[in-house]
């Protein structure tokens, strides 16, 4: 697989109509997944060595990302699903990848803004339920 352009990777919103925009003004964007373990280690464990129980944790993903905030109608989507509390339809588009859809919730949106510079923003994403994940 080639190297890929950071900005190639997208984050996009359901705008409500079932349609996707991208988040605009993003100029960095983290995807975490995590799984949980569940250990199962007894005195019995061969060599008392730790054993986990496959499939038995919970899995999250986390999406974070920060740049300009530009006052566009997927920012005010965005503020107004923070203020509700609402879970939304997300695609993470991964490049060389694939594509990352399924339900989040707005864990944190800041504004940020220097004297002599432009306003910025950052969000967090986590996940709410089923993620689908669909190769490049």
């Amino acid at each position: 697989m080639a190297v890929q352009k950071g900005k190639d990777l997208l984050i996009r919103i359901d705008d409500g109509s079932g349609a996707f925009v991208a988040v605009a003004g993003l100029r960095a964007r983290r995807i975490a997944l995590d799984a949980q373990t569940v250990d199962v280690t007894s005195a019995d464990s061969a060599g008392r060595w730790r054993e986990l129980l496959g499939g038995a944790g919970v899995r999250r993903a986390s999406v974070s990302g920060g740049g300009v905030f530009r006052d566009e109608p997927s920012d005010a989507l965005m503020r107004a699903l923070f203020f509700e509390g609402g879970i939304r339809a997300f695609q993470v588009v991964i490049p060389g990848l694939g594509r990352l859809d399924g339900p989040f919730q707005i864990a944190a949106l800041d504004y940020r803004g220097e004297h002599a510079g432009e306003v910025t923003f950052e969000m967090t994403l986590e996940s709410a339920g089923l993620l689908a994940f669909t190769p490049a």
